[in-house]
């Protein structure tokens, strides 16, 4: 279920990051900055010290008010942890386009929660904000993801060659996978 830019499923909330999230958001951070470094290197890079994340989260907050970025925490509503987060970026609202990124707690991870939340969020991206094509960009490597986005309806496009560099500099293929409102997708019911 949704309303406006919350998305209330199960146990979880996928809603709009906040300035007071700047604590749990660090510490969520912190706890796996090691297996986000190579593919979340923007984040990363920006949120080494409780300072730095603090004005990362004022500038992406502004991006937010401007209408070319958008931050979700998806959160147990149980314990109040931040268990994921979710956006919409390289927004390109003359066709209108987006890409979708998420990167789970490693606590969350492979329990289905991912899954299920990306197909709530694909439905809210087109509905709340009328896009009409989503995209993501993976690496091969990550299976996961490559798995999820196909169960919630995103079909292989192509290969990106040298189109990101990791943390450690190195360039590498991303695939790309795209999602029109047109397709068959799952929708909530």
């Amino acid at each position: 279920m949704q309303a406006n830019n919350h998305i209330d499923f199960d146990q979880y909330l996928l809603r709009l990051l906040e300035p007071d999230d700047l604590l749990p958001y660090f510490q969520m951070v912190e706890k796996n900055r090691k297996r986000l470094e190579n593919f979340f290197t923007g984040t990363v890079s920006r949120t080494k010290t409780l300072e730095d994340t603090r004005q990362f989260i004022i500038d992406i907050l502004e991006r937010a008010a401007a209408r070319t970025y958008f931050p979700y925490l998806l959160i147990d509503k149980g314990s109040s942890a931040i268990v994921g987060f979710f956006d919409i970026k390289n927004i390109d609202w003359s066709l209108p386009k987006a890409e979708l990124g998420c990167y789970m707690d490693e606590a969350s991870a492979g329990k289905g929660i991912a899954g299920r939340a990306l197909a709530l969020f694909v439905h809210h991206c087109f509905s709340q904000y009328g896009f009409v094509k989503l995209f993501l960009r993976t690496h091969e490597s990550n299976t996961a993801a490559r798995q999820i986005a196909e169960k919630c309806g995103f079909v292989r496009e192509g290969r990106l060659r040298s189109d990101y560099r990791t943390s450690s500099g190195e360039l590498v293929d991303l695939l790309y996978y795209g999602l029109l409102n047109s397709d068959p997708y799952p929708k909530p019911s």
